[in-house]
């Protein structure tokens, strides 16, 4: 007899967001259960209920998805559960943070299409600048960008102390190096852009952090991509329907936000489909997210 399918849904919020839980039902979940003001500590004895109520065999009929806002604690949430197994007593985890491990893995996936395509090269050595680099996404895209061999540049609106923080973490936690510049005036992030090939605008809906002035002296960019979808972009005239469009008065294309959340829906629900077909169990953070998104840019 098949045995259901079942994932307890974890997030340290008060609330489980609606839009995971309706895409984990649609991948074809059978039972979806959230939990809700979930702390780090309790992890161990969730997951630990989760692998001895079933045989191991039905280990992989069972999934763990890892919610909330927080990308480090995510990561640690991952790192506690894969620790709480006890083989051959395993299950799945799947961590998508507000959906950020699969936006930016979609953004930066469709990302290295267009340079592929329209350039024909890599992100290795390509000068990345990333706008709302304190942010989920921000961080992520800043990290899968940095393994591909990009030259990385976080921004901070707020100066150079807390991107510095994010900086240091980045390269202690994933042995990769991203640099941390100043964002905090209109001036000096004028001044980064005039060294770029690639923007990625990560930052709050709603907020636009570079205008087409600004763009102006993007002298050397290719590619600028956005995930904000709420008026007014984060990047001025690069619209949320933007595919590879023309970027205002630049010789650059720009990528929108819907765009990029159509490969991420992709991403998000294959993730799920994967956990449910599995052979074994498996464990899925923003690298396995960007990997599957780069499968389906292909």
């Amino acid at each position: 007899m098949s045995r259901k399918t079942i994932l307890h849904m974890l997030t340290p919020l008060k609330q489980m967001s609606p839009f995971d839980v309706n895409m984990a039902l649609d991948a074809g979940y059978d039972h979806v259960i959230p939990y809700t003001e979930v702390t780090l500590a309790d992890v161990t004895g969730l997951v630990q209920d989760a692998i001895f109520s079933r045989p191991p065999d039905a280990g992989v009929a069972t999934g763990v998805f890892l919610a909330g806002r927080d990308t480090i604690l995510a990561l640690d949430m991952i790192d506690a559960a894969r620790k709480a197994m006890v083989p051959p007593f395993e299950i799945s985890v799947f961590a998508d943070p507000a959906g950020s491990f699969t936006t930016a893995a979609a953004m930066v996936a469709k990302v290295e299409t267009a340079l592929a395509k329209l350039h024909d090269r890599s992100l290795a050595g390509t000068k990345v600048t990333i706008f709302g680099a304190t942010g989920v996404v921000g961080y992520c895209t800043a990290v899968i960008s940095a393994k591909e061999g990009a030259e990385v540049t976080i921004v901070g609106h707020d100066g150079p102390s807390r991107v510095g923080q994010i900086a240091e973490a980045v390269k202690a936690r994933f042995g990769v190096t991203v640099k941390a510049a100043d964002g905090s005036t209109e001036e000096k992030k004028t001044a980064l852009l005039t060294q770029t090939e690639v923007i990625l605008a990560a930052a709050k809906a709603g907020v636009r952090v570079i205008s087409a002035e600004q763009l102006r002296a993007a002298k050397h960019l290719l590619v600028a991509a956005d995930v904000n979808a709420v008026p007014p972009s984060g990047i001025e005239g690069l619209t949320a329907n933007a595919k590879t469009d023309k970027l205002g008065e630049t010789s650059a294309i720009g990528i929108g936000a819907l765009t990029i959340g159509n490969l991420k829906y992709k991403t998000q629900s294959g993730l799920f489909k994967q956990m449910i077909s599995a052979e074994k169990p498996v464990i899925y953070d923003f690298q396995d997210a960007f990997a599957l998104a780069r499968s389906i840019e292909k």
